[in-house]
């Protein structure tokens, strides 16, 4: 088929990579205008960019697409199918209906559990014991459409919204794939999402990164690994911010406040929290690198009964 490409961010990379690896010819690559980017602000292109040009193929950064002026680049491209990942604008109707095989969206859950802008960092945070790829056929709505494959996979007590974020990118490329050759095959049959089970997945502020001790530590602990890298959860300690880059909630039925230190150990530092303890293996302060327990101790003041936040 000849097909176009819309997508930014590094999620989308794995996508574009399997395209241009496979038999289907890809006549554009759509991304966002380059932005200012990382700690000096400073004007650069997106990944998606940089692949695109990397590999020769066509590309048009449109602020919009909802003029004539900003579709007409995608217009004569003559696509076949629009596969978007990630992209960033909103498709209006006028492109939704231009290539005659529709548009294929990449949703990293499963649809219609987190529809929206951050559903694998939302899918930590719930506690979901697994999350999956979409491969969805676009319609007007916000995630809405029908979906011609699902894939599965289980988060683990471990997974990051980085290492799921980045598993997630790896199956979506191949599910996408094998919802091509379904295509191609004539064998692809979207089904209706169900209209039970409908949850969204607001964007991430960085207000929610703040840890509140008086929450449970199985809470807490979600929220370190839903927060990480970006925006990462953070406390106080001292009255300076400090990153919790790693922890793991245990069971305790210690008195104290919580926030406070309850034991330092060879491999974590254990603090109070609503219910539950939380022990902190990886920390960072501002501008600093990311330390162990046992040498962030080793490095700053820091004993049991002292409290954070």
């Amino acid at each position: 088929m000849r097909i176009a490409f819309a997508g930014t961010p590094d999620f989308a990379l794995p996508a574009l990579r399997a395209l241009i690896q496979s038999e289907h010819e890809i006549v554009g690559v759509l991304t966002r205008p380059d932005r200012p980017r990382g700690r000096g602000r400073q004007i650069a292109p997106s990944p998606v960019k940089e692949a695109a040009l990397a590999h020769g193929l066509a590309l048009s950064q449109p602020e919009t697409l909802a003029t004539p002026e900003g579709r007409a680049t995608l217009e004569s491209w003559r696509p076949e199918l629009l596969v978007v990942v990630a992209y960033g604008l909103i498709l209006p109707p006028s492109v939704l209906e231009l290539p005659p095989r529709g548009c294929l969206n990449i949703h990293a859950s499963l649809l219609p559990r987190w529809r929206g802008a951050a559903p694998i960092q939302r899918a930590i945070l719930a506690g979901d014991e697994q999350t999956g790829i979409s491969i969805m056929q676009m319609d007007s709505g916000l995630d809405t459409g029908p979906v011609l494959l699902e894939r599965r996979i289980r988060i683990d007590r471990a997974a990051t919204s980085g290492t799921l974020h980045a598993r997630l990118a790896e199956l979506g490329a191949e599910s996408l794939l094998e919802a091509l050759r379904e295509i191609v095959a004539g064998r692809a049959h979207p089904r209706p999402q169900p209209t039970e089970g409908v949850t969204y997945a607001a964007k991430i502020s960085k207000s929610e990164a703040l840890i509140d001790w008086r929450a449970s530590a199985l809470a807490t602990e979600r929220q370190v690994r839903a927060f990480n890298p970006w925006p990462g959860a953070e406390t106080r300690l001292n009255g300076e911010p400090l990153r919790i880059l790693a922890a793991q909630a245990e069971e305790s039925a210690a008195l104290a406040q919580p926030g406070t230190v309850s034991a330092i150990r060879r491999d974590a530092i254990v603090v109070r929290c609503g219910a539950g303890e939380l022990a902190l293996t990886e920390l960072q302060r501002p501008g600093r690198r990311p330390l162990a327990a046992r040498d962030f101790v080793n490095a700053n003041r820091l004993s049991p009964g002292q409290r954070l936040g």
